[in-house]
């Protein structure tokens, strides 16, 4: 069991591997991307600094909790579209039979689908993240903290590109409600909390667990508590849990369509 999981582990980070070699052999692109996403990203920030400069807070947020939000929102977001790039396009892959040639290989289905490729823009999405921690200010123990709580983002917005492309498999087409959701996320994730209430705010943390990903998690960083730590853990184990049914229930109804390329 464990020498099948470290060889699947193996597998990913060597596809992963080999995607960023094919994306250096042109450097000036490569790096043009990601320092200009983190150009982009910073540009962003200009219209909160200008709102905090006409009122000190929204809500409980400042503008230091705002940056911690946005820089949490950039990693989240960074090491879901760098290491599973390819769960974001999924309706796509089960609907021109790519994934036929996952199929024929020993290798676990799911994880290999959608780490066939990155997102070399998403690194800048990572530094970013790093760079608002350091401004918003750091230590030792938060760090690891915004860390692990990235990663966690990670997977569960993962979790639910996994979940939406997977209709795929009933009804043909699902990429407009994925796409739609991801939108919703990446939106409302770089928000005050406090500028939502009701009914939206119910949806953001249940529907679209805009909570887990950086509401709660940016309340985890500013008072860090193992308790909370250990609730998101729980979520994104169930997220993951879910995506894996859901994907695999769907699985049952895919019908090849004999695209039988190779991929090494």
């Amino acid at each position: 069991m464990l020498t099948a999981v470290k060889n699947q582990i193996k597998v990913i980070l060597l596809s992963i591997k080999y995607s960023v070699m094919r994306y250096m052999i042109n450097r000036v692109s490569f790096i043009s991307n990601i320092i200009f996403m983190i150009l982009n990203n910073a540009s962003m920030i200009v219209q909160w600094v200008i709102v905090y400069s006409i009122k000190e807070s929204i809500g409980s947020y400042t503008l230091k909790t705002t940056l911690l939000l946005w820089g949490l929102a950039s990693l989240t977001y960074g090491i879901a579209h760098f290491f599973f790039k390819s769960a974001f396009s999924l309706s796509d892959f089960i609907n021109s039979g790519k994934l036929d040639t996952i199929l024929i290989q020993p290798k676990n289905i799911l994880l290999s689908s959608i780490t066939t490729d990155v997102e070399v823009s998403a690194i800048g999405d990572m530094i970013y993240g790093y760079i608002l921690l350091f401004i918003h200010g750091t230590t030792p123990l938060s760090f690891v903290t915004y860390t692990l709580l990235g990663i966690t983002g990670g997977l569960i917005i993962t979790c639910m590109a996994i979940i939406t492309g997977s209709l795929a498999f009933w009804f043909g087409k699902s990429d407009t409600i994925a796409n739609t959701t991801e939108s919703i996320i990446t939106l409302t994730s770089t928000y005050p909390e406090d500028i939502f209430n009701g009914f939206i705010k119910l949806v953001l943390y249940t529907i679209v667990p805009v909570g887990l990903v950086a509401y709660i998690p940016v309340n985890i960083l500013l008072n860090i508590s193992l308790v909370p730590i250990l609730i998101i853990l729980g979520f994104t184990l169930m997220f993951i849990a879910i995506a894996n049914i859901v994907f695999y229930s769907g699985l049952k109804r895919y019908t090849s369509t004999n695209l039988m390329n190779a991929r090494i």
